[in-house]
């Protein structure tokens, strides 16, 4: 069944892979982008189908959050599925740089990988709501990280905002399931993008290869398919669901 989908953060790497994974399924997809907003439409060109749109925005902002969500609808006469994707990853440990930088850093991390997809959820949920023939199987999708689960030492403002990623995400799926809205989440480890490749390199990346017993990483791919398969065919009962892809690179 073909589908109307906002994905965010479809610019490059894992969201350009799931763009293109709902575009192959029939599906009708926003990409939204930061700021790069020629990237986009390189990857909107590219896929399969047509009807495709890009919105530029940032989501830290929630009035930025308000006009992309509004475009997209706009564009696309209608969402069905959001699937948010954006996310920085900025590394702050707690026993470096001064106050201030951790202040910076936990702020902007929380405002792009909590505070907007909360704020995009709300607008999903009330556009869902808002339509003649109901929520009528809407979906939401959201990409956390194993870091949720295991920690992340060099960036804990990260692991914390995934962490109430997935928190948001299996509240939003009590709330919403009364409604017929189905809620889920992915939780990848490692993936092979261009701003994680120069952690690749050299010793580093052996050792982060060695944490799956596949001794590689994820394609972008592999998560697009997950989370293609949640925006589109998952039963109904397995929102709520959070979903490792992680290659088993941390079991819980």
């Amino acid at each position: 069944m073909e589908k109307k989908i906002l994905v965010t953060g479809a610019g490059r790497g894992i969201g350009a892979a799931i763009a293109a994974a709902l575009a192959e399924a029939g599906c009708t997809v926003a990409l939204h982008t930061g700021h790069d907003g020629e990237a986009a439409r390189r990857v909107a060109a590219a896929l399969p189908g047509t009807g495709h749109a890009v919105v530029v925005g940032d989501l830290s902002s929630p009035e930025e959050c308000e006009r992309v969500f509004a475009e997209a609808v706009g564009e696309l006469d209608g969402l069905d599925v959001l699937v948010n994707n954006a996310g920085v990853f900025r590394a702050q440990p707690v026993t470096s740089g001064s106050y201030t930088d951790w202040q910076q850093a936990w702020r902007q991390t929380l405002d792009v990988n909590l505070v907007a997809p909360a704020n995009l959820c709300r607008l999903m949920a009330d556009h869902l709501m808002s339509r003649p023939q109901g929520p009528d199987g809407g979906r939401l999708v959201n990409v956390g990280s194993r870091g949720a689960f295991r920690g992340e030492p060099e960036n804990p403002a990260y692991a914390a905002s995934k962490a109430g990623l997935h928190a948001l995400t299996q509240s939003l799926a009590l709330s919403l399931a009364p409604h017929g809205v189905f809620a889920a989440a992915v939780a990848p480890g490692f993936v092979d993008t261009r701003m994680g490749r120069p952690a690749l390199e050299g010793e580093s990346g052996v050792a982060i290869r060695a944490q799956s017993p596949f001794n590689r990483v994820a394609e972008p791919e592999e998560v697009a398919a997950t989370v293609a398969w949640l925006a589109t065919e998952a039963p109904v009962w397995t929102s709520g669901t959070i979903i490792d892809v992680n290659g088993a690179s941390y079991l819980r």
